[in-house]
């Protein structure tokens, strides 16, 4: 037998990385998993196996380790899916530390696809494709190496470089069966089966709390990180910027320092919540919840009008949770996750509506200043209002002075005594809760309600859906017009609204979410009703003439032009295939066979079906004359049949004269060995 080839357990053991990978990126694999399985690979990778002298030892160690991962899933302290995917990685370590065999490498490789099946049902994102890719490549490579160097005879070299070629060409070919194995095989939806969250690589932080505090940098508007997707309808797809205020929760009370909310949370907790009576043409959302967003509250475009239909992703699955509501129009889940998909209703812009539940007090404290209020504020407010009695045009005024006057900037120092003198009056500069607070108390002391809210501004679209991300975290203002309801006034400078993280950084980002957006898409959520709706795109055309308009198909005429061009390019291609290859498999099928011939007339014929090769093995094992000669022989003719080095022009005939010269020493040599 010969000693495994370097690359192809190299190949093996990067594969398995990959498919504990693929677990891993979910996050809920345990520390001390990712520890041991760690340790293990470099060591493998290092060419080391320390396990191989205990094999039966090292695999009876197993069996506690899988009684304790059983009793934790039993006492609830671990998930089922967790304690099975962690075993199959200790499994794994233990196998590829044990000598390597043909039995090792199929355990290992085993081992490595009920990871990936782990690692699908933990997360199935976009990173657990990659992971699958690339323990697909690898192991497929390192298979075909074994085949390979299964077929060389013992104590002869393994032709790596000339059969790489052929398989990696048989990789890609195994690839593509697999995508159409998946596209038209009926199936059911991934989605059933896969969790829909995982804790992810970063922290989670949305800037949501119960207090606004003002003062201190804005490091959160630089955070490129996608805190929610939601899907629109109607949908508006020519706007790839959909620069829509979402709202989060709003504030009513403002003590100088912090904002606040008077209201008390009910104790209540429904499936469904109304907020406002609904209107004509309402624009539905589909939202959800990443678990970059790291927050309870639910978040909605302006005007949200009912909530509901809410469900919370957990790392053990999927299951419905009740919101709860609390002050300033803010709902929460009930149910702590790491992340959440709901339904929304909101009414659409410039649209008379309800200012929602507001008891009394609420109402009230719309007008509420803090006791410390500096003169001033009152002062300079008159002077850009004057008698204006309108909300909303004294709104208006305010916000473009604040615009044209003050200039916006992350860039502040820590807590100051008082926060919106500071602003106003010494740095004349600051960030969107600066200018919300600002144009908030402004109107409250001339006698007009506002509040402050917060939420997201923007919206970019990625695929089918829109995303927005951490740093779109904003602060405006709501003012309270007779007859219209709440109604928006920004003061921030419209350009720094948005988030403010580097561009290649978010361009990078939109780059990832596009592509998760594609996999989750085709991939994740694919099922059986996609499966027909694709065979009947394929054979039926769309039946209005708008969509037919819509889509802009070619003329017939190019089809037909594209199928003779395609037709042409596929003959001539097997006329190429069909002509080389075969002249090549011929000639050494030739040689092999005149290679049988001359050892069968001296006895050595095949026995029970063996192959060339096996015949080479069995002379080099019994140490017979010819054996020098039959291995070089056997090692050129599987280059020319499977390494795409086909026999040179007489070369055959001198390998064979060889083999002659060979046989007649070995028949010259045999009488006189018997005489002696």
């Amino acid at each position: 037998m010969n000693r495994p080839h370097r690359l192809r357990l190299l190949l093996r053991d990067l594969g398995t990385g990959a498919a504990f990978a693929s677990m891993a990126v979910s996050g809920l694999v345990p520390v001390w998993a990712l520890g041991l399985v760690g340790v293990a690979l470099l060591t493998a990778l290092l060419g080391r196996r320390p396990f191989a002298r205990a094999p039966r030892l090292t695999a009876a160690l197993l069996l506690p380790v899988a009684g304790a991962l059983y009793l934790a899933v039993a006492a609830g302290q671990m998930d089922l899916v967790v304690a099975a995917c962690s075993f199959a990685g200790l499994v794994a370590s233990q196998r590829m530390l044990s000598e390597t065999s043909p039995s090792t490498d199929g355990q290992v490789l085993l081992a490595g696809l009920l990871m990936i099946a782990g690692g699908a049902a933990l997360s199935g994102e976009l990173l657990f494709a990659v992971c699958l890719l690339a323990f697909a490549v690898l192991a497929s490579l390192s298979l075909g190496l074994g085949v390979v160097e299964a077929a060389v005879p013992p104590g002869e070299p393994v032709p790596v470089p000339q059969v790489m070629r052929p398989l990696a060409r048989g990789t890609v070919i195994a690839m593509m069966g697999a995508v159409a194995f998946f596209v038209l095989f009926p199936r059911l939806n991934w989605n059933m089966g896969v969790r829909r969250a995982s804790p992810g690589l970063g922290t989670a932080t949305s800037g949501f709390a119960d207090t606004v505090r003002l003062g201190g940098s804005g490091t959160l508007k630089s955070n490129p990180r996608v805190v929610l997707r939601a899907k629109l309808t109607p949908d508006p797809v020519a706007t790839e910027q959909l620069g829509s205020y979402w709202l989060g929760r709003t504030y009513d009370t403002f003590d100088g320092q912090e904002w606040s909310t008077i209201g008390a949370p009910s104790k209540r907790s429904r499936t469904r919540v109304t907020l406002r009576p609904g209107a004509e043409k309402q624009v539905y959302q589909r939202i959800e919840l990443l678990p970059a967003y790291g927050s309870r509250t639910l978040i909605a475009l302006e005007t949200p009008a009912k909530l509901g239909n809410a469900l919370v992703h957990t790392s053990t699955g999927d299951k419905r949770t009740q919101l709860q509501e609390l002050g300033g129009d803010e709902l929460r889940f009930v149910v702590e996750g790491l992340g959440y998909a709901y339904e929304v209703y909101s009414l659409p812009p410039d649209v008379q509506a309800d200012p929602g539940k507001l008891a009394q007090l609420e109402m009230d404290q719309l007008l509420a200043l803090p006791d410390n209020l500096d003169p001033r504020v009152e002062q300079l407010a008159h002077q850009v209002v004057g008698d204006e009695k309108d909300p909303l045009a004294a709104a208006n005024k305010l916000s473009g002075w604040l615009q044209r006057e003050y200039t916006y900037t992350l860039e502040l120092g820590g807590d100051v005594a008082d926060p919106l003198v500071d602003f106003l009056f010494v740095r004349k500069a600051g960030h969107c809760e600066h200018f919300a607070t600002a144009l908030t108390l402004m109107l409250r002391t001339q006698g007009f309600e506002a509040r402050l809210a917060t939420g997201f501004f923007g919206g970019e679209r990625v695929g089918d859906e829109y995303i927005v991300r951490a740093g779109d975290a904003h602060a405006w203002t709501h003012v309270l017009v007779p007859g219209r309801g709440f109604v928006t006034v920004d003061a921030t400078p419209p350009a720094f609204r948005a988030n403010q993280s580097p561009q290649m950084l978010e361009s990078l980002i939109s780059l990832y979410e596009a592509i998760e957006s594609a996999w989750r898409t085709s991939v994740v959520d694919y099922s059986f009703r996609d499966q027909m709706n694709f065979m009947r795109e394929l054979t039926r055309p769309p039946k209005q003439p708008e969509e037919q308009e819509r889509m802009k198909l070619p003329p017939l005429r190019a089809w037909l032009a594209a199928l003779v061009v395609g037709w042409g390019v596929y003959r001539g291609w097997l006329a190429y295939s069909r002509r080389k290859p075969r002249a090549r498999t011929r000639e050494a099928t030739r040689f092999v066979d005149a290679v049988e011939r001359r050892l069968a007339a001296v006895g050595l014929r095949p026995q029970d079906g063996e192959l060339l090769e096996d015949v080479s093995a069995r002379l080099t094992r019994e140490a017979h004359p010819l054996a020098p000669a039959v291995s070089p022989l056997t090692r050129r003719y599987l280059e020319a049949r499977f390494g795409q080095r086909p026999l040179e022009p007489g070369e055959s005939a001198r390998l064979l004269k060889q083999l002659e010269q060979a046989i007649a020493v070995h028949k010259q040599q045999t009488p006189r060995a018997r005489a002696s």
